[in-house]
């Protein structure tokens, strides 16, 4: 019997992949367990940057140990087709005000042209009769950036 070995995916297509989606998974290292969230995420091409609410075990476990595993996903409902990506690097807070703001302007255009649901933004720490331009004058949330890659794991179906 011969193994079917899944394909690598080069960097366009999984460059590709990441630009089509703006949801993935984070994992930590976490104490005992590993500790796996989503989040929502916007690509400039280079980088993948994070927002999230300035609470909750992320929190933690990101000023605890930066390592993380990103991993984003495409797939049909019968998995006819799929493909996925795992980056794995550090997980850094942008401080730099004028830097947060242009990517919490990158994520309010991520919103509108993907068209997302209000309710979207509690995930931000927003309530979803709030004015989404909040995001930018308020600051509720935190900026991340994901830097130094250390592998990009990136499989296609055959």
């Amino acid at each position: 019997m011969n193994m079917i070995k899944i394909p690598s995916m080069d960097k366009k297509e999984y460059d590709e992949l990441i630009k089509q989606n703006f949801i993935g998974r984070i994992a930590f290292k976490g104490e005992n367990y590993p500790y796996i969230t989503p989040f929502m995420y916007v690509f400039d091409g280079e980088f993948l940057y994070f927002l999230s609410t300035k609470y909750g075990k992320k929190i933690g476990e990101i000023k605890r140990d930066p390592n993380v595993a990103v991993e984003i996903e495409k797939y049909t409902e019968d998995m006819s087709d799929y493909k996925f990506t795992t980056l794995q690097g550090r997980i850094i807070e942008v401080e730099n005000d004028d830097d947060k703001n242009k990517i919490k302007k990158m994520f309010i255009k991520m919103i509108k042209d993907r068209n997302l649901s209000n309710k979207a933004l509690a995930a931000l720490g927003h309530s979803p009769d709030e004015s989404i331009q909040l995001i930018l004058e308020e600051d509720r949330t935190m900026v991340w950036k994901l830097v130094d890659l250390k592998q990009i794991v990136a499989l296609k179906n055959p």
